[in-house]
């Protein structure tokens, strides 16, 4: 519960931050008011059966993990004997507050009961959290106070509370609700922000609780939210604690009838009575125990060896959760994997990026292969968008269970972006791969022999001459060489090392019996226009014919019967006929 209305004052003071404020943070949590959360969303018997409301806490559990937050749960101890009126009211034992009410001053604190459903439902909660690494520290009386006790001797950044009553313990820094999912967030309050807006310190709020009311009083008839901040503002946070100890109804009474600007005579002490408590003095004495019950909690204190235990980092029981979830969700162990360890990875991953920040600010600024600590992550596998979040889906190096799993684009940058170049570099030599091969490639062409290269540069410095009556045939086979006359038609064999030979009516060589009659040659005639290129793939196709598909070629060239000095006409068809060979060479 807390203060009555508190919430509503402190209103516009509140913040909406996202999930990731989180991130890095150590928080404590007032275990109680998570469990009454989670308890309201399952109120029917059904559900109660199948622990939703643990399986709530699981996933609240897991993304603060995933945030590399240091969790600690704090639970409560005995009822305080001033909350013991308000706690049995509100188990309607009527009666006996009754009884207790009418000797308040000397009550004891009283054992919880531990066997109850909700205790059930805690230690459900602290088994849970213990396999998955996070300690609780029992309190001793109320948990907000051993919450509000750390964070203001910054053993933590914040606490998770319901309780409004926290502030008035000494937080500075309250977590009421958590939303998870897309666009996750939490309900953040500053106790800087409630003093510069509404003017408001802890014995302000200590003096809220006096007259509204809360788990350890029952307020004073006729203030409402108006009147009691009125009455702080003309007190001011300093001395209204004082005032109201030592003035006492007086003083109340004046600062209330000085606001509505009304007689004393028409403010009557039943308006103004506590409970049944009628004098002053007594009234005073109740004031004074409220106001050390807040000041002075019973807790821990924060260098106790129980406390110093709490914050001492556990390990993650992989193990031991998978036997609890199958017993809690009936769930299998990889189901149980599935949820938890890309969250336990992510976790390392911010852990390591932590690292390497709080190294680079102290000028040490190590490769990543350098590092002590070695990185979580093994490599990025393609880049991923989530809700329009970039990302990555990486494989990690120490969960080799886990597979891979997704994680920001942003976190990875800052933990290892030598990952994500070694990822651009395999990428762009893949593509470089694969358009090589995508390429059409190119026939292969058999170079020609040397012995053809040199005749074929013999051939053709006598036709620069114009003389062709040096030209003889050569034949691998033939006993010896004879002359070609002028006029002849001349055969080079491509496949023979570039041989000329004569042809005769039947179409072959006297000496060579490798070129028959089937042979299909192309004749290019000096005096008749010159060939093309275009000749080539025609010889080539005529070629492959020969000897059963051997690849070879034969090209009869038909010289001038001219020893005559070279006309420009021929030297133009001889410069033609040297194109036309070096095509065939390439």
């Amino acid at each position: 519960m807390g203060v009555k209305n508190l919430w509503d004052i402190l209103e516009s003071c509140k913040k909406t931050m996202p999930l990731t404020h989180l991130q890095n943070k150590r928080l404590c949590i007032d275990l109680s008011c998570w469990m009454v959360q989670l308890q309201t969303v399952t109120k029917s018997h059904g559900c109660t059966k199948e622990r939703v409301y643990l399986r709530g806490l699981f996933h609240r559990l897991r993304a603060l993990i995933a945030l590399n937050c240091s969790l600690v749960f704090v639970t409560d101890g005995s009822i305080p004997a001033i909350k013991l009126a308000s706690y049995r009211r509100r188990l309607n034992l009527l009666k006996e507050v009754n009884k207790d009410d009418a000797n308040v001053q000397n009550p004891g604190s009283m054992r919880r009961n531990m066997g109850s459903e909700f205790s059930r439902m805690v230690k459900e909660a602290k088994n849970l959290g213990l396999s998955l690494g996070i300690p609780c520290l029992d309190g001793l009386e109320e948990a907000e106070a051993q919450c509000a006790l750390l964070n203001s001797e910054s053993l933590c950044d914040g606490c998770f509370s319901s309780d409004s009553d926290i502030f008035l313990f000494g937080a500075e820094t309250v977590y009421r609700d958590i939303c998870l999912g897309d666009g996750g967030y939490v309900v953040c309050y500053e106790m800087a922000d409630i003093k510069r807006h509404l003017g408001f310190g802890r014995n302000s709020l200590i003096a809220l609780a006096v007259l509204l009311g809360s788990d350890y009083s029952q307020g004073i008839r006729g203030f409402g939210l108006e009147s009691a901040c009125r009455v702080l503002k003309v007190a001011g946070d300093d001395e209204i604690l004082q005032k109201i100890v030592s003035g006492g109804m007086p003083f109340l009474k004046e600062t209330k009838a000085s606001k509505k600007q009304q007689p004393k005579s028409k403010i009557t002490n039943k308006e103004n009575s506590f409970d049944g408590v009628g004098p002053d003095s007594e009234m005073n004495d109740h004031f004074l125990r409220v106001i050390d019950a807040y000041l002075k909690p019973k807790c821990h204190s924060a260098d106790s060896e129980i406390v110093l235990q709490a914050f001492a980092q556990l390990p993650f029981q992989r193990i031991k959760l998978q036997e609890l979830c199958s017993q809690y969700f009936e769930w299998p162990p990889e189901k149980t994997d599935e949820y938890i360890l890309p969250k336990i990875a992510e976790r390392d991953l911010r852990r390591f990026a932590n690292l390497r920040s709080t190294a680079a600010k102290a000028g040490v600024d190590l490769p990543l292969q350098q590092i002590p600590v070695k990185c979580p992550v093994s490599r990025v596998i393609k880049p991923r968008k989530v809700h329009g979040v970039a990302c990555y889906e990486v494989s990690w190096d120490h969960w080799v269970c886990l597979g891979s799993s997704v994680i920001l684009a942003d976190l990875l940058k800052s933990a290892c972006p030598e990952r994500i170049l070694d990822y651009e570099n395999d990428l762009a030599l893949r593509k470089k791969q694969n358009n090589r091969k995508s390429r059409r490639r190119k026939p292969e062409h058999v170079p020609l022999a040397p012995e053809l290269d040199e005749k074929l540069q013999q051939l053709l410095l006598e036709i620069d001459s114009g003389s062709t009556s040096n030209i003889r045939r050569t034949c691998p086979t033939a006993d010896s060489a004879e002359p070609i006359n002028q006029g002849s038609a001349m055969s080079i064999d491509l496949c023979n090392g570039g041989s000329l030979v004569k042809n005769k009516a039947d179409g072959g060589c006297t000496a060579c019996s490798k070129v028959g009659p089937s042979t299909v040659e192309e004749l290019i005639d000096l005096s008749s226009p010159s060939p093309s290129l275009e000749v080539l793939p025609s010889v080539i196709r005529n070629c492959s014919q020969l000897n059963g598909g051997r690849n070879c070629m034969q090209d009869i060239i038909s010289l001038s019967d001219s020893d005559m000095e070279v006309s420009p006409e021929h030297a133009k068809k001889a410069r033609e006929l040297r194109l036309f060979i070096s095509g065939l060479k390439e």
